[in-house]
């Protein structure tokens, strides 16, 4: 588990400083930003474009070039790690979120577990789909964290089995219908719209995925 918490510490420590060629969380926003539609468009039409574009073999292949892990991680793993991560926090900063605030990353840490931070989030008091105000947010503590941390951590470990991080890529929901090197669309999408759900703020009647 501090070997998998390691490498999302690092990937998500990647995505918003950048990487050569590779732009960060807040930029690959801002590009979005830039449309002037509201920011549950500007969020799914990031999606979209992870699906379209980042989902490529090619495009993870030419982040394996650049990308070393200081953890026991496949390098296939770890690029999957740092590029939905980036797109997490892009979302959260469309939402107008301090991305480098601890609380923050940690709820993005749990929106990699797709539909399951639906639960996760709740236990702690944040409900994904309503809005997530700053007293909500200044409300997680150093023990919310460390809880919300160990519910993801236990997520993803209980799929791997007796053979460990070997297994990492057919574990980690999203990637879970990975071949080769290419993203599951499905995944992907879930990913990206409980980010959406979660950092964006949306109405009782849900949003409209971004399909």
């Amino acid at each position: 588990e501090s070997r998998l918490m390691g490498a999302l510490d690092w990937a998500y420590e990647k995505a918003l400083g950048g990487i050569p060629g590779v732009a960060s969380a807040e930029e690959l926003a801002a590009s979005y930003m830039k449309s002037g539609n509201c920011k549950i468009s500007q969020a799914n039409s990031l999606i979209r474009w992870q699906n379209a574009k980042a989902g490529t073999s090619g495009f993870l292949t030419g982040l394996g070039g650049i990308i070393t892990m200081p953890v026991t991680v496949p390098a296939n793993v770890a690029s999957v790690m740092y590029v939905q991560l980036r797109m997490i926090a892009a979302i959260a900063h469309i939402g107008e979120h301090d991305i480098r605030d601890d609380r923050i990353k940690t709820m993005a840490y749990a929106c990699l577990t797709g539909n399951a931070a639906k639960d996760i989030l709740k236990d702690v008091g944040i409900v994904v789909g309503r809005k997530l105000t700053e007293n909500a947010i200044r409300n997680i503590s150093g023990k919310t964290i460390t809880k919300i941390n160990q519910a993801v951590g236990f997520r993803m470990l209980t799929k791997f089995g007796e053979k460990g991080a070997i297994n990492l890529g057919k574990a980690i929901p999203l990637i879970g219908g990975i071949v080769g090197a290419t993203f599951d669309s499905v995944t992907t999408n879930v990913v990206g719209n409980i980010a959406r759900d979660t950092f964006i703020l949306t109405n009782s009647a849900g949003t409209t995925p971004a399909r």
